[in-house]
């Protein structure tokens, strides 16, 4: 594939070499339909939408990008009911000269049980990669759409979206003067799976065969196929989005009944705040969100074939606190809002700890640090947004002690003395930081130490605006700015890395795509280590994996001149 396009802007299937696809063309492609969509649609032109959808659909750069995405997230290692992986350059140009719509039929889903917070498990639905990338390629039609049409308080599974725009929207809401004072916490009874198939098929904008294939794929479990009569089985990367329109307009519901800026919504308060599945609804009394708002929210769920689930669903005065998201939201006596972590989600990174540390009795100190940063790292940014120093530092504690029997266990004959200079060392003026050493790539031994919860700064997180949509190009300097904000705070603290994110403006200089937390990125050394380069900044630039990927399989010479517009990208000789 040489990257010439067609006059619709798609790329010619024959003779397609994945190492030479141009990803800057693809992206452009892809992002220049979906913008064209989200002008159709506020124009309410759904014909042009609908005709946007199937070149979109049927364009090689979506095709292309449906793949990479695939064989780059999370579960590429993880196949289907086929056993299937695309691991190879040559396995992904096969798949996708095979990712064609018509004769498309997707194989049953591998059903896997996950556990659940509360000891239940959770059935993961896992399609094969071609299944995925089918759903992809098609999300990519879909989701501008769903941005377009998306309450406005609907934080789930949504790009640049998280559960900190949820918390910061609670926290608007409840802390103005006068806020409303009762909850309605709504959990709905096995979500994914009950979401009524015929209403699907009626409201999804898509291809409607495409779409009830997917829907009676059925699953296999204990090696028996079984039928799946209702439900968007949780696993697919369509899942989240068709759960999304399912649940989309309740908002809107709501505020039919009680429209904004009238003295009647000032007097009632209610408001809605989504997070996919959970969510909460304010109002000023008990009766009001019992008598009125509970039975609204029940008629609209069961037009789709939800219902809630009563063991969860309650309804709690501001005072005595609710769980929101894994977070504890309440007010306080002199009236102010306080957002902590919730004691469950702080007993449950403590049980995964605790079992990291018991799995890893005979290990390495160093083996067992590796294991742990992860853990508390990602527990502790979920939370830094909110009054969590204090039980950051229960936390610590908590771990210390964890540690020191598993010390202790391993040496039950030595003093305390012994085992405190052994496993701890000084780092500032903190003389129990747990120590270890492990093996660097390089091949020498290097010194890793247990990151504390409590010196994870607190900081105020702002939420994003209701009305922005990633797909409109009106709205691309916004998320920009996001985007950039983002990773100098994720970067904080590794000098060398945001650097060079500063120095490339937080562009991959080979698909001249956005480098994310979740796109990933890797250094790349322009003279490489074997031919006696260093680590040193005028010799290190930042790729996507699969963009160093292609650099190394295909020998490429990576320039890096003063601007990342005129990063250049050559054939080594």
């Amino acid at each position: 594939m040489t990257g010439m396009t067609t006059s619709s802007g798609a790329f010619s299937d024959a003779d397609i070499d994945w190492d030479s696809i141009q990803w800057d063309k693809v992206y452009q492609n892809v992002r220049r339909l979906q913008a064209r969509m989200v002008q159709a649609i506020q124009a309410q032109r759904w014909g042009k939408v609908k005709a946007l959808q199937r070149l979109l659909t049927r364009s090689f750069s979506a095709k292309a990008l449906a793949v990479r995405r695939v064989t780059e997230n999370t579960g590429k290692k993880t196949p289907g009911v086929d056993g299937i992986l695309w691991e190879t350059p040559a396995k992904k140009a096969q798949a996708l000269a095979a990712l064609q719509p018509r004769g498309y039929q997707p194989a049953p889903l591998k059903r896997v049980s996950i556990p659940k917070a509360n000891g239940q498990e959770r059935p993961l639905s896992i399609p094969t990669m071609r299944d995925r990338a089918m759903q992809t390629l098609y999300v990519q039609a879909l989701d501008p759409i769903a941005e377009c049409q998306a309450d406005p308080n609907s934080y789930g599974f949504r790009r640049e979206r998280s559960p900190a725009d949820a918390i910061g929207q609670c926290h608007n809401l409840l802390s103005r003067r006068g806020g409303p004072t009762w909850i309605l916490e709504g959990d709905i009874r096995a979500c994914f799976d009950t979401i009524s198939h015929p209403w699907l098929e009626a409201h999804i904008p898509m291809e409607k065969l495409i779409l009830r294939k997917w829907l009676k794929a059925g699953f296999i479990e204990q090696d028996i196929l079984q039928p799946t009569e209702s439900g968007t089985p949780q696993g697919g990367p369509a899942s989240p989005v068709l759960a999304n329109f399912t649940l989309d307009g309740l908002e809107q519901k709501l505020r039919e009944k009680y429209p904004q800026a009238t003295a009647l919504s000032r007097c009632v308060k209610v408001n809605l705040v989504r997070y996919c599945d959970d969510f909460i609804i304010t109002g000023c009394s008990k009766e009001l969100l019992e008598q009125e708002v509970k039975p609204l929210v029940e008629e609209f769920l069961q037009t789709r074939g939800l219902e809630l689930a009563p063991a969860k669903t309650r309804i709690t005065h501001i005072a005595d606190g609710f769980d929101f998201l894994g977070q504890q939201i309440r007010r306080a006596q002199d009236g102010k809002i306080i957002i902590t972590p919730s004691k469950a989600s702080v007993a449950a990174i403590l049980t995964k700890i605790r079992d990291c540390i018991k799995r890893n009795a005979q290990a390495a100190a160093g083996h067992l640090i590796v294991q742990l940063n992860p853990l508390i790292q990602g527990w502790t940014n979920y939370h830094q947004h909110v009054v969590s120093k204090q039980t950051f530092g229960k936390l610590d504690q908590a771990i210390f002690q964890a540690l020191w029997r598993w010390a202790q266990r391993r040496h039950p004959h030595k003093p305390q003395r012994w085992i405190k200079e052994k496993y701890f060392t000084t780092v500032g003026g903190d003389h129990w930081v747990f120590t270890g050493t492990v093996m660097g790539q390089d091949g020498a031994t290097q010194t890793v130490t247990l990151r504390k919860a409590a010196h994870v700064p607190i900081k105020r997180h702002v939420k994003i605006k209701g009305a922005a949509n990633p797909y409109d190009p009106a709205w691309e300097a916004y998320f920009e700015h996001r985007v950039d904000a983002k990773m100098k705070a994720t970067l904080q603290g590794r000098q060398q890395l945001l650097a060079l994110y500063r120095e490339q403006e937080g562009i991959c200089p080979i698909c001249r795509q956005e480098i994310t937390e979740q796109s990933e990125w890797q250094r790349h050394h322009l003279i490489w280590r074997s031919k006696g380069g260093k680590d040193t900044l005028d010799n290190l630039v930042l790729l996507h994996p699969e963009c160093h990927r292609q650099v190394h399989r295909l020998k490429l010479e990576v320039r890096k001149p003063r601007s990342v517009k005129g990063v250049g990208v050559a054939r080594a000789d």
